[in-house]
């Protein structure tokens, strides 16, 4: 079964770090990476940059809207993501408590499908 690990973080994290405990950080993410991949789990993952660099689109009676990051009033930015290929939820539940990124932010869990029940 698919499921999406997304990387809840707070939104000034990043900017409290210096470039040494960032990168000490990232470099435990690609580890972590590297062991899911490995073990045949990963389908695709990716950090993403701020939302400070994001913008919202949204489309209301045919107008778009769009709004430039940062976004106020989140505390959370999504900071990354990790598309696993696991056998049973409590399988990228463990996974998700396994991550280093659960340290500092919270890991959401959520199964591929669709946004409507049959």
């Amino acid at each position: 079964m698919p499921y999406m690990l997304l990387i809840m973080e707070p939104r000034e994290q990043r900017q409290g770090r210096s470039p040494e405990a960032g990168r000490a950080v990232y470099d435990r993410m690609l580890r972590f990476t590297e062991n899911l991949q490995s073990r045949g789990l990963l389908k695709a993952s990716n950090s993403l940059r701020s939302d400070r660099e994001g913008v919202r689109v949204e489309v209301r009676g045919g107008k778009p809207t769009l709004m430039d990051g940062p976004f106020s009033e989140s505390k959370e930015m999504v900071g990354g993501f990790f598309y696993l290929d696991c056998k049973t939820k409590a399988e990228a539940v463990a996974i998700a408590e396994s991550c280093p990124a659960a340290e500092w932010s919270t890991i959401e869990v959520r199964e591929i499908g669709p946004c409507f029940d049959d």
